[in-house]
């Protein structure tokens, strides 16, 4: 007959692995609470710059269009167009300077009236010139045959765009420091140091009215033999640099 106040070695080991479960427990809990205690002396912070540039590409796209009562016609109509219009401008091709591509080219019926059956056919083709020689371009496009001008724009070119993203990401990353310094002397520290930092931006934003709208308008008065009035427009660019600092003693 087993003592009443005898354990049983089951009950004993069970004892034994419960208070090893609340110890590892207790154990984890201090550690977690340590791992997430919110840090001391920190301070988050950002900083922009930006600055202006003239935009040094310019992209022209030209047309034509063609209607007619059979819809083969009218593409091959318009296929002996933009083919002449592409072996003048090819002549004046220039890596990064002077670029030539063709755009859409779209063929399309047109509804009889009361709409019923087909009345005809419609079509357009486009040539697009883009680069950075922004004289040459203007000129070229006023000079292919059978096209008009559609639309005008204007841009920063990759090269333009890395070197002024570059120079505004300097500016940036250095007003943070400079911020960061003047922080964690107003607040009595002597010294800081980074603890993350992102840096974003380089985008590309017209500043004021599009230009393209002006250019467009003059081109479509011009004479088709003339070089195409084009006026460039600026565009800023903006980096930010966004990060937290950890404020020091030293």
């Amino acid at each position: 007959m087993r003592h009443p106040f005898t354990s049983s070695p089951r009950s004993a080991a069970g004892r034994a692995i419960a208070g090893l479960l609340l110890c590892a427990a207790a154990t984890g809990a201090a550690a977690q609470s340590l791992t997430t205690a919110p840090p001391a002396n920190v301070l988050v912070l950002s900083a922009e710059a930006s600055t202006e540039v003239v935009q040094d590409l310019l992209t022209i796209t030209l047309q034509v269009v063609r209607e007619g009562s059979d819809a083969g016609a009218v593409q091959s109509q318009l296929r002996q167009v933009l083919d002449a219009a592409l072996t003048e401008a090819r002549k004046a091709q220039r890596p990064g300077q002077v670029e030539v591509r063709t755009g859409a080219f779209s063929l399309y019926p047109r509804a009889a009236p009361k709409g019923v059956g087909i009345a005809g056919w419609q079509g357009q083709a486009e040539l697009v010139l883009e680069g950075r020689d922004l004289p040459a371009i203007s000129a070229l496009a006023g000079r292919l045959p059978g096209m008009s001008v559609a639309r005008v724009g204007f841009g920063l070119s990759r090269e333009a765009r890395e070197r002024v993203a570059t120079e505004v990401s300097a500016s940036a990353i250095a007003r943070f420091q400079q911020r960061a310094a003047s922080y964690a002397q107003q607040f009595g520290f002597g010294g800081w140091s980074v603890r993350e930092v992102n840096i974003s931006g380089g985008d590309v934003a017209p500043s004021g009215p599009m230009p393209m709208f002006r250019a467009a308008r003059a081109m479509a008065a011009a004479p088709a033999d003339e070089s195409q009035p084009v006026e460039a427009g600026r565009a800023t660019v903006s980096v930010t640099v966004s990060g937290s600092i950890q404020m020091s003693a030293r």
